[in-house]
């Protein structure tokens, strides 16, 4: 598959899974997240992790605004992501009240806070559209996790908040520096993905 075909791939996939996601009422996906958050603060790595790196979710995105509130309520340290330059993410400390201001595509970044090295963080919370049981993902576009995942640590878990819908059980179309994910947390379920090696 060419780089013109694999793009076209995957805005198939993400229109079509979007569409879908787009399609559940706001009450139904507030009840179809608590069960997420719930799983999510179980898990070990999440447990184990002094520093977590979430996302101010927007649209029809599983919610993380209770999961910041949460870990922050029982010590862990919060990291949001933000923009710098017009490709680059770095992550942020952030505190539940701390400024924010709004992104261009409607999601929220903090204003201000201080700036932590991509090697302290111990989880990553890592957006998408689209997953597959391998750990593939097709995200909104913009290559900004690809770029920063490969800053943190090896051994840093990348973990997955998505609805059911939003899991294929066909392969998802893939380059060779799209980076996967280890875990996928679902309403219904929780999918450890095979072990990746450090390259991907």
């Amino acid at each position: 598959m060419n780089a013109a075909e694999l793009k076209k791939a995957k805005r198939d996939v993400r229109r079509r899974v979007l569409a879908a996601r787009d399609a559940l009422g706001e009450a139904e996906r507030i009840a179809r997240s608590a069960p997420i958050h719930d799983r999510f603060l179980g898990l070990p790595e999440v447990a184990n992790a002094a520093v977590v790196m979430l996302f101010w979710s927007f649209g029809s995105e599983v919610a993380t605004s209770p999961l910041i509130e949460r870990l922050h309520a029982r010590g862990t340290r919060v990291a949001l992501p933000r923009i710098r330059g017009s490709r680059e993410l770095e992550s942020v400390g952030h505190v539940p009240g701390d400024p924010v201001r709004e992104t261009s595509f409607g999601a929220h970044e903090p204003a201000g806070g201080t700036v932590l090295g991509p090697g302290s963080i111990d989880l990553v919370v890592t957006p998408g559209v689209a997953f597959d049981l391998s750990g593939r993902r097709v995200g909104y576009g913009g290559g900004f996790y690809d770029r920063f995942l490969p800053l943190t640590r090896p051994d840093t878990p990348r973990v997955a908040l998505a609805f059911d819908l939003q899991v294929l059980g066909e392969a998802l179309p893939a380059g060779a520096f799209d980076l996967r994910i280890d875990l996928i947390v679902t309403e219904t379920r929780l999918i450890r993905c095979p072990p990746r090696d450090a390259s991907t």
